[in-house]
C-alpha cells in the first residue's frame, strides 16, 4: 500500500492511495485500515509528513563512502543518534535555520516508519514491524555539529527532518535507488544495496536497547555527496519507488 497524511478542512487525515486518488482513513494505518468512506484526488491534495513519531532513530555514516568523506574512520557499528519531533518537516515545506548558522547542509536518505512496538526484534522479523519506507532530508547545521563535538544541536533544530511524500511497503528497502538534487544537479547519487548495515541488522541493533513505537521513524543513513545549501536553493530527495521529496531553503 501507499500511505499518505493530507490535510483535510485544516485537519489531518490519513489516506491510502489507488491509482489517482487517495482514500481517507478514520485513523492512522499502524494496527489496522479503517476507511472512512471519503476520497480526494492525490493531486489536489496538500501532503503532509507521512508520520507522527515520538522520536527518529538516525544512523550515521552507513555507506562507505559518505565515512571515508566525513575524514573520522569507517565504524565497525551503527552509529546512532535522535532527532525530536519539533525536527518534523512536510513535503514542499520551508526550511529554514537560525541566522547563526554557517554552513547548512543536506544528507537525503531512507526512513522507514515504524507499525508496531519494537523491542529486541530478530533480524529476520524486521518487515512484521515495518509500516513502509519513505524518503527524508537529515539537515544538518554542519558547523555547528562540528564545533559542538556532538550531534543534537546541529541536526536537532526544528524542521531539519523534512520526510515524505508518501510511504510505501511497495518497494524492497535493501535496493532502492537513491539520489540528491540541489537546484536541479545531482550532488548525491548511489543504491540503499550499498548499506554497510542492512535494514533487518539495524532494527535488530537499534531494538536491543531502545523500544521503537508506532509512528516512530528510523532513518538509514546518507551516501557520500554532502554539501551545503543557501536561501533560495531547492533541494529534492528522489528514491526509486516512492517519490521526490522537495524542499526550499528561506
Amino acid at each position: 500500500m501507499k500511505y499518505v497524511r493530507i490535510q483535510r478542512e485544516g485537519e489531518p487525515v490519513w489516506g491510502v492511495v489507488q491509482g489517482d486518488i487517495v482514500h481517507t482513513l478514520a485513523g492512522a494505518p499502524y494496527e489496522r485500515i479503517c476507511y472512512d468512506g471519503k476520497t480526494a484526488p492525490f493531486e489536489g491534495c496538500t501532503l503532509l509528513a507521512p508520520c507522527e513519531p515520538s522520536k527518529i532513530l538516525c544512523v550515521g555514516k552507513n555507506y562507505y563512502d559518505h565515512a571515508v568523506e566525513m575524514g573520522e574512520g569507517v565504524p565497525d557499528r551503527p552509529i546512532l543518534f535522535l532527532k525530536g519531533p519539533n525536527t518534523i518537516n512536510h513535503p514542499e515545506g520551508q526550511i529554514h535555520a537560525p541566522n547563526f548558522v554557517q554552513r547548512l547542509d543536506y544528507e537525503g536518505e531512507l526512513a522507514f516508519v515504524i507499525k508496531r512496538r519494537a523491542k529486541e526484534i530478530q533480524p529476520e522479523k524486521f518487515m512484521d514491524y515495518i509500516l513502509g519506507y519513505t524518503c527524508l532530508n537529515d539537515v544538518t547545521a554542519r558547523d555547528v555539529q562540528k564545533s559542538d563535538g556532538q550531534w543534537s544541536r546541529g541536526k536537532g533544530m526544528d524542521g531539519f527532518a523534512p520526510v515524505g511524500p508518501i510511504v510505501t511497503d511497495e518497494v524492497d528497502g535493501g535496493d532502492l535507488a537513491i539520489q540528491t538534487r540541489l537546484n536541479g544537479t545531482v550532488v548525491q547519487s548511489s543504491r540503499t544495496s550499498r548499506f554497510m548495515h542492512k535494514i533487518p541488522q539495524l532494527l535488530a541493533f537499534i531494538t536491543q536497547s531502545i523500544t521503537l513505537e508506532p509512528g516512530d521513524l528510523v532513518t538509514t543513513g546518507t551516501p557520500s555527496g554532502i554539501g551545503p545549501m543557501a536561501p533560495g536553493d531547492t533541494v529534492e530527495v528522489e528514491i526509486e519507488g516512492i517519490g521526490i521529496l522537495r524542499n526550499y531553503i528561506v
